[in-house]
């Protein structure tokens, strides 16, 4: 059964960082995307990174130049680094993965940005 399991969430201050984790089960490298999705409260979910397994990323506009989505291909892992959080960023944040025409979600791990 396939896993995806996020860490790394937490309360901030607007400006500083945080590093979410997301330990998958199995290879990496069998999930033709990866990428992080966040859902506000009382927002539709959306997509803030996207990697392909070619290493093509993608960034939401609101957090271009800020954000930075990586992969650890030994450890099974995909890590959304954060820099210059904002209060709109306060989000749950999910890891998705697309591997055999399947979607997986983890269980998201909530991101809180205080001014």
């Amino acid at each position: 059964q396939v896993q995806l399991v996020e860490s790394g969430g937490g309360l901030v201050q607007a400006g500083q960082s945080l590093r979410l984790s997301c330990a998958i089960s199995g290879s990496i490298f069998r999930f033709v995307t990866m990428g992080w999705y966040r859902q506000p409260p009382g927002k539709e979910r959306e997509l803030v990174a996207g990697l392909t397994i070619g290493g093509v990323t993608k960034y939401a506009d609101s957090v271009k130049g800020r954000f930075t989505i990586s992969r650890d291909g030994a450890k099974n892992t995909v890590d959304l680094q954060m820099n210059d959080l904002k209060p709109e960023d306060t989000a749950v944040y999910y890891c998705n993965g697309l591997r055999a025409g399947a979607v997986y979600w983890g269980q998201g791990t909530q991101v809180t940005v205080s001014s």
